[in-house]
C-alpha cells in the first residue's frame, strides 16, 4: 500500500513509503526492533516494513502480525549480523550477507525508501557509504540529529562522522541540515549557527573563521557563532547548529550524561523517606513532563546526510520507544524528499558559489 497526493481533481501521484529495519542491530535487536515496527505500522497505515535478519528469529516473533498486516510487513532473510564492536573495515569486507548490509541494499536497489539501523555507528556509515555513494559536490557525511532546548529542540551536526572537517565541509553540511530542519520541522528558513567557543568575529580556528564567511555569503539564514549554552538554553532560538564531529559527539554525549544525572539524582532525592515520597507523589505531573522534555528515547533517530539513499541511525541501546522514534524520522524524511531536496540544495549553492 502507497501513499498519494492530489495534484488536481482527478489527478494522483503514487507516493512510496517503504522503509528496510535492520531487525538484528544494536544492543537488543529483534527485542526492541519488533516491537517498535508493529507501532509504526499501527499507527501509519501507508507504511510498509520489511524487517531484515534472520529468518528463524523473526519469523516466530512476526507470525501473527504478517497476517494483521498482509501486505504491509515482510521478512527479508540475512544470514549474518554485525556485532556492535566489529571493525567497520572487517563488517565491510566479510559481512556482506549481514542485516545491516541487506538493509541498505534494498535501498539502493529502489526496494526500499530508507533504512533504519540501531546497529555498529562505524560499520553502518562505511557499508551505507560504500554501497549508497555520495551526492555528487559533497566532500564528506554528516550525522545529525535533534537535541533538548527550552525552545523543544534543535538540530546539530555533524555528530561524529567526521573527526575534523574543513571549512568547505562545515558549509555543506549547512547546506544540508538546513533541507533537513526545513523538512522536519515545515520552516521555511531555520535560523543556522556555527557553534564556537565565543560569539565575537576573532574566535575559533582557522576552520571555523573560514567556514562564518562562507556562509555570510550564501543564501542561508546564518545568524553568526553561537556558543555551547545554545545547543540546550541560549539566549535565542536556533533551529540548526553547525560543528566537526568531534565536537558534536562530545557535546551530544555530555548532554546525555547531564540528563542520565538529572534523572537518576531526583529519583534518589524523591527516594529518601516517606516526606520527600509523597512530595515526589504531588510533583508526579511535572516531574513526568521533565522526563518527556529531556527524554533522549524521544530525540532518537540521527540522518546520515550526503549519501544518495536515506539511512538512519538509532542508538544503539534503544528500546521499542526509541528505535521507533527513529523509524518516525525516516517516515518525515521520506515523505518529505529529503534526499533529492538535498541535491537540489547543493547544486544550487555550488553553482552560485562558482558564479561569485
Amino acid at each position: 500500500m502507497s501513499g498519494f497526493f492530489i495534484i488536481k481533481p482527478g489527478v494522483f501521484v503514487t507516493v512510496s513509503l517503504i522503509i528496510s529495519i535492520d531487525a538484528m542491530g544494536g544492543d537488543y535487536g529483534p527485542d526492541s526492533t519488533v516491537p517498535a515496527s508493529l507501532d509504526c505500522l499501527r499507527n501509519n497505515l501507508e507504511l510498509q516494513l520489511i524487517l531484515v535478519g534472520n529468518e528463524q528469529i523473526l519469523a516466530p516473533l512476526l507470525e501473527q502480525a504478517l497476517v494483521e498486516f498482509k501486505g504491509r510487513l515482510s521478512i527479508q532473510h540475512a544470514s549474518q549480523c554485525v556485532a556492535m564492536d566489529e571493525s567497520p573495515a572487517k563488517a565491510l569486507k566479510n559481512k556482506k550477507d549481514s542485516s545491516m548490509r541487506v538493509a541498505i541494499n534494498l535501498v539502493r536497489e529502489g526496494k526500499a525508501d530508507a533504512c533504519v539501523s540501531a546497529g555498529n555507528t562505524g560499520a553502518l556509515m562505511a557499508t551505507a557509504r560504500f554501497v549508497l555513494k555520495m551526492i555528487p559536490g559533497i566532500d564528506r557525511p554528516a550525522i545529525m540529529s535533534s537535541m533538548p532546548s527550552v525552545f523543544g529542540h534543535t538540530h546539530v551536526l555533524d555528530l561524529g562522522a567526521n573527526v575534523d572537517s574543513s571549512a568547505e565541509s562545515l558549509f555543506q553540511f549547512a547546506v544540508m541540515g538546513a533541507e533537513v530542519v526545513k523538512a522536519l520541522e515545515n520552516i521555511t528558513e531555520p535560523k543556522v549557527g556555527l557553534l564556537n567557543i565565543g560569539e565575537e568575529e576573532t574566535k575559533g580556528n582557522e576552520q571555523v573563521k573560514a567556514a562564518a564567511k562562507l556562509l555570510e555569503n550564501s543564501d542561508l539564514n546564518y545568524i553568526g557563532y553561537v556558543e555551547g549554552n545554545s545547543l540546550n538554553a541560549g539566549d535565542e532560538k536556533v533551529d540548526l547548529i553547525v560543528c566537526d564531529g568531534f565536537v558534536g559527539n562530545i557535546a551530544l554525549k555530555s548532554i546525555e550524561g547531564a540528563a542520565k544525572m538529572i534523572t537518576s539524582v531526583m529519583k534518589e532525592s524523591f527516594g529518601q523517606n516517606p516526606l520527600t515520597k509523597l512530595a515526589a507523589l504531588i510533583s508526579y505531573p511535572v516531574l513526568k513532563a521533565i522526563k518527556n522534555r529531556i527524554d533522549p528515547r524521544l530525540h532518537n533517530g540521527a540522518s546520515f546526510l550526503g549519501l544518495k539513499g536515506l539511512v538512519i541511525k538509532s542508538h544503539g541501546g534503544a528500546d521499542a520507544l526509541a528505535f521507533k522514534t527513529a523509524i518516525q524520522v525516516a517516515e518525515v524524511e521520506v515523505e518529505k524528499n529529503v534526499i533529492q531536496k538535498i541535491s537540489e540544495q547543493v547544486e544550487l549553492a555550488l553553482s552560485r558559489r562558482e558564479s561569485t
